[in-house]
């Protein structure tokens, strides 16, 4: 069964469903959020009868904001409480715990942020939502001296994004202190089968504009990364999977590999794939593979015939993420056109309500490598070369 719900539902994703005919719940959805007339509705109680029957029976959602459904609808079922150990960063980090016993983390109420005894946190560390989406609230501390100004940064984007998702996605009551993890990032899109097996889906690298940049503007894929990533990465998603049980399940997994070769988690993102159809679209783009089709239809990769054919170009998606300091409802417009005029070889433009989200949409591309002149532009960006405001006039 499919949840479908705010923010984006690509063309990809309804064109998946309308072909393979996955029943999809009838949540009364916002009319401007799916095009097509052709899904295989089921009504909500349908949906509950049929989970009752098969707890094993696999869902999908595009969004977080199906959380909330399915707590108040499936409260039976295994799946909430897979969700809250996976959604929750605190819980997860006590979960796995054994796994990096010298690893620092602190569960903070926002309420108390400001009660902090900041002599007695390591530095230098990462501070965000213990239930978070994005990378909204997410803040580097590199020196003690830095986090008066950090506080009134946090307590400030909270009070501007609290009403863009609910408290399922993005909670910020609770906020959860670590230490930084050095090393590059990645993203995995992948499910646990049947008997908990990882099948990895898709890879990419999370490229950032310097030390201090925590956004998430940037993300690569090539056979070069999966080639190289992919043995290791299903190691670690099998240790997950050993100390958490989870199977039949969905996930957006963001990692980071140190020097050593560790791989540590950043978060596990459950119940779907990249948010805003990012991902899982982009996999088609890159290595032809549908992530929808294959995880209910419990297809694998065939990774070694993939990566032996096509070419090695590298396939990124750029978060357009309102960087430009500009409250989107101060903003007349965006120049989408000027933006796919920067690169060589766009691939599609998915636009967002910037006056009711933080982002302006995502760019899906085509390039040679990822240190590109268009790519090394964007990544620096803060956007405002796009747009026309009351504050700003180009």
């Amino acid at each position: 069964m499919v949840l479908l719900d705010k923010p984006f539902v690509s063309d990809f994703l309804q064109k998946t469903l309308e072909k393979n005919s996955y029943p999809v719940i009838d949540t009364h959805l916002p009319a401007d959020l799916v095009s097509t007339k052709a899904l295989r509705l089921i009504s909500e109680k349908e949906a509950v009868l049929l989970k009752k029957a098969d707890d094993d029976l696999l869902i999908y959602s595009n969004s977080e904001n199906s959380i909330a459904w399915i707590e108040k609808n499936l409260p039976f079922s295994t799946l909430p409480e897979k969700i809250r150990l996976f959604k929750n960063k605190v819980t997860f980090r006590e979960r796995i715990r054994d796994m990096y016993p010298d690893y620092y983390f602190k569960g903070v109420p926002f309420a108390k942020l400001g009660n902090l005894d900041i002599n007695k946190i390591p530095v230098p560390f990462i501070i965000k939502p213990a239930v978070g989406f994005f990378s909204m609230g997410v803040y580097k501390v590199d020196q003690r001296e830095e986090w008066p100004e950090t506080l009134k940064s946090i307590r400030k984007e909270v009070l501007e994004n609290q009403q863009a998702y609910p408290k399922e996605v993005i909670n910020t009551t609770d906020f959860i202190i670590e230490e930084l993890i050095e090393g590059d990032e990645f993203a995995i899109d992948c499910y646990f089968d049947n008997t908990g097996k990882p099948v990895i889906l898709n890879i990419m690298q999370h490229i950032f504009s310097s030390g201090k940049d925590v956004s998430d503007r940037l993300y690569f894929t090539s056979k070069k990364i999966i080639r190289k990533n992919r043995k290791k990465m299903e190691a670690f998603l099998s240790e997950i999977s050993n100390r958490t049980g989870v199977k039949n399940f969905p996930s957006h997994i963001e990692v980071r590999i140190t020097e050593e070769g560790i791989i540590v988690p950043i978060e596990v993102n459950p119940m779907r794939f990249g948010g805003w159809c990012s991902s899982p679209d982009m996999a088609w783009y890159a290595f032809g593979i549908n992530e929808y089709e294959y995880f209910f239809n419990r297809r694998k990769p065939d990774w070694d015939a993939i990566l032996e054919k096509g070419n090695d170009k590298v396939y990124a998606i750029v978060i357009l993420d309102n960087s430009t300091g500009i409250d989107g409802r101060d903003i007349a417009a965006f120049d989408y056109d000027k933006l796919l005029s920067d690169f060589k070889h766009p691939l599609d433009i998915r636009k967002a309500n910037y006056k009711e989200y933080p982002l302006f949409g995502l760019l899906f591309c085509e390039t040679d490598n990822e240190k590109s002149p268009e790519i090394s532009r964007i990544l620096r960006s803060d956007l405002r070369g796009y747009v026309k405001s009351r504050v700003l006039k180009n």
